[in-house]
C-alpha cells in the first residue's frame, strides 16, 4: 500500500539542532468546569491513577487542580474558583480544553531564553516555585491559539509532582487500561495558518518536519484537510499540526475551530502496548469509538500485509491497521470526550511503524464525518 513520505528537514546547523534539547512531555493540563469530575472521570474511564491536588487546602486561592496519572501520562485537570478569572475565560470560550503542553527540559531558563530570542512571545518567564521537597523552575511561552508551552526544569525537586501540590489519595481507585505514553498531540489552526506554525517549531523550537500530508491524501467525497507533523530532535515530541482544506462541506478542523472558538489542541494520542485489551477495558468502561464501516476489514491483509493480531478482534473492537517502511501500526479514536465536538483521543499502538496510519485516512474521516452528520454540523 502507498505510505506517507517521510520529509526530514534538516537544520541550518548543529547549533540550530540541539539549542532546545526535550527530555519528553512533563504534563499536560486541561482548563475544565469542574476539576473534581474531570478527575473521576479520567480515573473511571480512562484507567489513570490519582497523584496530586492543589488547591484551597493547600493554600491556593484562584483555582484547583487534580493531577492523574497512567504511565508517564501526566494530566492536570484545573478549574477556577471565582467568577471574572482568566481560566474561567477560557473555559466561556473553548469549553474544557488543553491549555498547557509542558515539555520536560534541563534548563527552564535557557529553554525560554532560546525560544524568545528566536520569536517566541513570552507566557511565563522563568521561576523559581519551592517548597519543603525541593524546588522546580518553570518558563514558558505562547504558541497557536491560547496553547502554550511550558516548560519544566525538576532536577532539584523530590515531591509528588509540583511545588504547591500534595499527595491525592481518595479511595476510588479503578484499574489502569494499560497506556503508557504521549505519543503525539495533534493542533489545528485556521485557514492558510499551518505553515506559519510549522516555521514557528522549525525556527523557534528547532523542530524538524517529519510527514506532509495534502488535501489529496486527506479527503473524502465531502472534505479535506492538510497536516504536516513537526518533531524534535530525539523524536520524542511530536506535534502534527492541522489545518482546513477546501471542501464541499464543513471539514472536521472546521467544526474544531467554530465550537472551539479558535486554533488548540485536536486530539491527544497515547500509547499502549496491547490496544486489543486497551479498547477492550475502554469499551468496558462506556468510552465511545468513533467506527468505520465493517467493510473496510474484509481486504486489511491484502493492504497491510501479515500482522500479530486476529482480524475478528480488530473487527469487533473498530481498531484501524495502516504500514510503512519500518513495520504497521494499531489505532482507534475516541468520540469527543466532552460536550462540544473538540477535543478527543486516540489510542496508538505502534509495531514499528513511525507513520500516522494514513492509508487509514479515508475510512476514518468519513466516519467522522458521519459523527458531524448526526451532529448536523457537516
Amino acid at each position: 500500500m502507498e505510505t506517507a513520505e517521510l520529509t526530514q528537514t534538516k537544520p541550518a546547523s548543529d547549533e540550530a539542532k540541539d539549542f532546545l534539547p526535550l527530555n519528553g512531555t512533563d504534563y499536560i493540563e486541561l482548563y475544565v468546569a469542574n476539576a473534581l469530575q474531570s478527575a473521576h472521570y479520567f480515573q473511571t474511564a480512562f484507567g489513570f491513577q490519582p497523584l496530586a491536588h492543589a488547591g484551597l487546602e493547600t493554600g491556593w486561592r484562584d483555582r484547583e487542580s487534580y493531577v492523574v496519572v497512567q504511565g508517564k501520562i501526566r494530566l492536570v485537570l484545573t478549574s477556577p474558583l471565582h467568577g471574572g478569572t482568566d481560566i474561567g475565560q477560557h473555559i466561556d470560550k473553548h469549553g474544557d480544553g488543553v491549555r498547557v503542553v509542558a515539555l520536560w527540559v534541563d534548563d527552564a531558563t535557557k529553554a525560554y531564553e532560546e525560544t524568545t530570542q528566536r520569536g517566541a512571545i513570552p507566557f511565563m518567564a522563568p521561576t523559581r516555585e519551592v517548597d519543603a521537597d525541593g524546588f522546580v523552575v518553570r518558563s514558558g511561552i505562547h504558541t497557536y491559539g491560547d496553547t502554550v508551552h511550558v516548560f519544566v526544569e525538576r532536577s532539584q525537586f523530590g515531591g509528588i509532582f509540583l511545588p504547591g501540590y500534595k499527595t491525592w489519595e481518595p479511595e476510588h481507585h479503578p484499574d489502569d487500561v494499560g497506556l503508557n505514553y504521549v505519543d503525539h498531540m495533534v493542533g489545528n489552526v485556521g485557514w492558510n495558518e499551518m505553515n506559519t506554525w510549522v516555521n514557528f517549531y522549525a525556527n523557534v523550537m528547532g523542530f524538524n518536519q517529519l510527514v506532509s500530508f495534502d488535501d489529496k491524501d486527506i479527503s473524502t467525497d465531502y472534505t479535506a484537510l492538510m497536516s504536516k507533523v513537526m518533531s524534535n530532535g530525539n523524536g520524542r515530541i511530536k506535534f502534527p499540526i492541522n489545518e482546513p482544506a477546501e471542501g464541499k462541506k464543513k471539514s472536521q478542523v472546521e467544526e474544531y475551530l467554530d465550537f472551539y472558538g479558535g486554533p488548540g489542541i485536536q486530539h491527544i494520542a497515547v500509547a499502549t502496548d496491547d490496544i486489543v485489551k486497551t479498547v477492550t477495558e475502554l469499551r468496558n468502561r462506556s468510552v465511545a469509538f468513533l467506527k468505520v464501516p465493517d467493510a473496510y476489514y474484509d481486504d486489511l491483509l491484502d493492504r497491510v500485509g501479515h500482522i500479530d493480531e486476529e482480524i475478528n478482534a480488530l473487527r469487533s473492537l473498530g481498531i484501524l491497521v495502516d504500514r510503512d517502511d519500518e513495520g504497521y501500526l494499531l489505532q482507534i479514536f475516541t468520540k469527543p470526550v466532552g460536550p462540544r465536538p473538540t477535543l478527543f483521543f486516540e489510542i496508538i499502538q505502534r509495531k514499528g511503524a513511525k507513520s500516522f496510519g494514513k492509508g487509514n485516512f479515508k475510512a476514518l474521516f468519513e466516519a467522522i464525518e458521519h459523527e458531524q452528520e448526526l451532529r448536523g454540523t457537516l
